[in-house]
């Protein structure tokens, strides 16, 4: 399941804005977006990550994505940095 790939990356980059910033400059394998996040947050992220041939995948739940990242918050987006 898509959790246990964040459970199991060296490095993982958290959120929105940092997610957007490291598809530019960083070497991103995957990018996870939770299914239940506003698709306001989510559609640039998604849209960046196409352009850049990243794979996108989605998860149901903010709050379980952030719960396996480490974070006692949801999390809209979680890019794994190969």
């Amino acid at each position: 399941m898509s959790y246990e790939k964040v459970f199991q990356a060296k490095s993982i980059i958290i959120g929105t804005k940092q997610t957007a910033r490291a598809l530019k400059t960083e070497s991103i394998s995957e990018v996870l977006v939770a299914t239940d996040a506003d698709p306001r947050l989510t559609l640039n992220i998604v849209t960046q990550a196409e352009e850049a041939n990243v794979p996108v995948t989605y998860v149901d739940s903010m709050k379980k994505l952030g719960k396996i990242c480490g974070i006692k918050v949801g999390a809209a987006v979680v890019a794994i940095i190969s």
